[in-house]
């Protein structure tokens, strides 16, 4: 249903085109509030994956396969490292920080026999830790430690512990050549699918009374903050596969708009799906017409 919290918001988008394909409104106590300026499709979530496969790591470390300290050559021993990526850990990869000057997101071209073996064979540009670069390599080779240390990829090991509790029937996720999930992008959800993966974050982790991601986890999501060294009004640096927002407010943001907000001083999160050229004014709208009207 629609209310009046959201009508400045629709008014918006008609008027400055912003392309949304629908937006979700939970606040915690009340009824959800939605609108949808198109059909309801499974549609990329793009960057937002990137938050999944966080999450991926999450479970797998409250599981003891693996901890965010771990080497990612330690994982992989066959492969040739370039000098220095020895030290690059999961935690440097899920803060976009390992060092590495590979740049590759899921909509380029896989040339590569193993695109992990590309990754890790590319010269280190900075010191692991010191640099912030935003590509989508290093989530990658999360997805596959996933695989390495559960036998499982990314998206079969979260269908029992994460798709089918919150009703996410069968979600397509592409692939690389070798039949990876890209895990940086390309996982398919509904604006309404999505909406509770954005609750289940709100709320610790906890679904229906099951504690789906170790609550731990989802506090360190934001607290383990790396530096971007630039951003914008709404950026305020890259935690464990989340963007922190001044303030409180935590982001998944995904191109074209697919956007995430999760402000626990308010108990709400806003979830939009949508296909825009000017992804600074759909964020722009979203605070000052719905998340800052919220009491």
């Amino acid at each position: 249903m629609t209310d009046d919290l959201l009508a400045d918001f629709v008014r918006a988008d008609r008027e400055q085109s912003l392309g949304t394909y629908g937006i979700h409104v939970h606040r915690e106590g009340r009824p959800p509030v939605e609108h949808r300026f198109r059909s309801d499709d499974r549609v990329n979530l793009y960057s937002v994956s990137k938050t999944f496969t966080a999450v991926a790591i999450g479970i797998a470390e409250s599981e003891g396969r693996l901890t965010v300290e771990d080497r990612l050559v330690d994982h992989f021993p066959e492969v040739r490292a370039a000098d220095g990526f020895e030290k690059v850990t999961l935690r440097h990869l899920l803060t976009m920080t390992s060092g590495s000057g590979h740049m590759w997101f899921a909509d380029g071209r896989v040339d590569a026999a193993d695109l992990l073996h590309e990754f890790v064979a590319e010269p280190l540009v900075a010191e692991p830790g010191t640099r912030f670069a935003y590509t989508g390599s290093g989530f990658y080779a999360l997805g596959r430690v996933i695989a390495r240390v559960t036998g499982a990829n990314v998206r079969d090991y979260l269908l029992p512990r994460l798709f089918r509790p919150l009703d996410l029937h069968n979600p397509a996720w592409h692939a690389c050549p070798l039949g990876f999930p890209f895990a940086e992008s390309d996982l398919f959800l509904r604006t309404g699918e999505l909406a509770r993966f954005t609750r289940l974050i709100l709320q610790s982790g906890e679904w229906e009374g099951r504690q789906l991601i170790p609550a731990e986890f989802v506090r360190r999501m934001a607290t383990d903050r790396v530096d971007m060294n630039e951003g914008d009004a709404h950026t305020d640096g890259y935690g464990l596969g989340i963007w922190l927002e001044p303030g409180g407010p935590v982001r998944m943001h995904g191109a074209y708009g697919q956007i995430a907000l999760i402000d626990r001083s308010r108990r709400a999160a806003i979830t939009v799906t949508a296909h825009t050229e000017d992804e600074t004014a759909q964020l722009t709208a979203l605070h000052d017409l719905v998340l800052d009207r919220l009491s």
